[in-house]
This record gives C-alpha cells, structure tokens and sequence, in this order.
C-alpha cells in the first residue's frame, strides 16, 4: 500500500461524504411502503435491508439511524473506499463477495448481527453482476439468523449513469427520487437447495416490480 494510496484513503471519503451529502439535500424525495422500514425498526431487532449496486450511492447515506447497521463489501483494493466512507457513517462492515471470501463474509455479519444485533445491509446483485439478478447471499443470511428481508429500490426522474456493469447511479441537482420499499420477506431455518432458489427467486421478484414501480413513476423503463 503506497503513501499516496494510505493518503486518498483519509482524504477521499470525507470529501465525497460531504459533496454528496449537499448534493442529496437538494433532492426531493416521496417514500412509498415506508411503513415496512418503520415497523421493523421499531422492533429493535435486526433486519436485512436488500438493494440493487446500482442504488449504492444515494442508498449510503438513506435511513441509517444510530451505529448498528453492518454492511457487505467487496474484497477488491477499490472497495475500500467504499468500507472507509461507510464506518465513517458510522456503519461496521466485512469484507467479501461471491468470488472471494464470500463465505467468511457471511459469518462475520451473522456475528454481528446475533452477538451485536446490528441491521445487515446487502447488495443483492453482488459487485460483478448480473445486474437485477439476486444472488443467494441475503437468503443465506435470513435463514440463518432469523431476520427477515426488507427490499429497498429508488429511481430518479434526473441523474446520471455510469459506464459501469450495473449502470450505477447518481441523482443530479434537485432531482425527485422515488424510494420504494417492499413487505418483509421471511426465510424458513435450515432452508435447502430447493426452498433456497424458490426463495432467490421471490426476492428478486419483488425487487424488480420495486424497480418498475420506482423508475415507472418517472415514465422510465430501465435506467
């Protein structure tokens, strides 16, 4: 790890942090199906909060209340950017993703999240893709800690995409953004192959009628 390298690692989280912070204040946000996010919250018990990578930016920094939220990141050298920013938001992280350390990282959040009882935030497509197509991570972690899925999806009427595999996205100045959340979803413990894709598929099911309903409201199709 170089110098310059340690150095953009102080300097560029705390920047970006307050860039985006000024720039999402001057987004006007509508919420839909906030009473699902609300309810589980006000259980005092840990959840998992399930999201496109697309979504990443503007979902960093949307409904993380107190220091008891631990997220999942990628292993990769860039990535830790990404894990400073987020303790710096006061979120725990682990690091891993289905090619490299996955299993491990899984663990480690269902520590925190039995022994600390920490909320879990999941990118559900995982940081390679296929974009919109869940991987089995969050149903894993749901059966074997007992908490349930909240899925979480917004969309934009003005932003702007990335020449990324996901399309990652960045809502412009003064953008409207629709956050949408869906009902619970419950895994069984102890779930098998079967049950486990059955539950795979669900999920994503409702993750992409969220994205419809999101993008659709601004006449958009696929951001």
């Amino acid at each position: 790890m170089s110098p310059l390298y340690k150095l953009s690692l102080i300097l560029v989280p705390p920047i970006y942090r307050a860039l985006t912070m000024l720039l999402f204040s001057t987004c006007r946000v509508r919420e839909c199906g906030r009473e699902y996010y609300d309810e589980l919250f006000n259980k005092k018990a840990p959840f998992i909060a399930a999201f496109w990578h697309y979504s990443i930016f503007y979902t960093m920094h949307h409904r993380i209340e107190g220091r008891d939220w631990v997220a999942m990141v990628s292993g990769s050298a860039d990535a830790e950017y990404v894990s400073s920013l987020l303790n710096r938001l006061g979120l725990a992280t682990v690091r891993g993703s289905r090619g490299k350390g996955g299993l491990r990282a899984l663990k480690e959040m269902m520590a925190c999240m039995g022994d600390k009882g920490k909320k879990a935030a999941i990118v559900v497509d995982g940081s390679q893709g296929p974009a919109l197509k869940v991987q089995a991570g969050a149903i894993l972690l749901a059966s074997k800690t007992g908490a349930p899925i909240l899925p979480f999806v917004w969309g934009a009427d003005r932003y702007w995409a990335f020449k990324s595999w996901d399309r990652t996205v960045l809502p412009k100045p003064f953008a409207k953004l629709a956050v949408y959340y869906g009902a619970p979803l419950y895994v069984p413990a102890g779930i098998r192959a079967a049950d486990l894709e059955a539950c795979r598929v669900d999920l994503e099911g409702r993750l992409l009628a969220l994205y419809r309903q999101a993008w659709g409201r601004f006449g958009i199709e696929r951001h």
